[in-house]
């Protein structure tokens, strides 16, 4: 399991000031007003940044770092993402995941044959979309639904579901 998990990403900067306009990639944006604490993955390494303000406009998070007080300060972060610590992560709801423990697990029918592997999630408006790697017939898309998605089990690294027809 990943120890680290992406919040959001920052798109650009918002004023001279030092603040930075992020896009959420946590399903709640609204977490963003309780946290502290992020750590900018710059590619080369990891920077702790302690959240000095935050403010909300339409879908994008605006942020503003101690110690970062000039647009020259921070303009080489676009597109670096903000992650946090598991251990400072929203609690999880029963049948709820992180999509990072999903991905790459092996999926299997109801019947108990392997049916491929969990490439991507889609989030879409009324469900999730699950992207499964499908080794003959190729990208096969299953709604994250309680009649298609059975069981998921991220310490077994395994998801059993059940194929309506038509989705193959």
């Amino acid at each position: 399991m990943e120890e680290l998990l992406q919040v959001g990403v920052i798109t650009q900067t918002h004023g001279i000031r030092g603040e930075v306009k992020v896009f959420p990639t946590t399903d709640d944006a609204a977490r963003f007003g309780e946290l502290r604490h992020v750590l900018l993955d710059t590619g080369k390494e990891t920077l702790p940044l302690e959240i000095e303000n935050v403010k909300f406009f339409k879908q994008f998070v605006i942020l503003k770092f101690k110690g970062y007080d000039n647009i020259n300060d921070i303009e080489r972060y676009r597109r670096c993402p903000l992650l946090v610590e598991r251990k400072d992560a929203v609690a999880l709801e029963e049948d709820e995941y992180f999509i990072s423990d999903m991905i790459g697990m092996k999926v299997v029918t109801d019947g108990g044959e392997e049916f491929g592997v969990l490439k991507d999630v889609m989030t879409t408006g009324a469900n999730d979309v699950y992207v499964i790697d499908h080794p003959t017939a190729g990208e096969v898309l299953i709604p994250a639904i309680k009649e298609c998605v059975l069981n998921v089990d991220i310490p077994g690294g395994q998801m059993k579901i059940h194929v309506m027809d038509g989705l193959v």
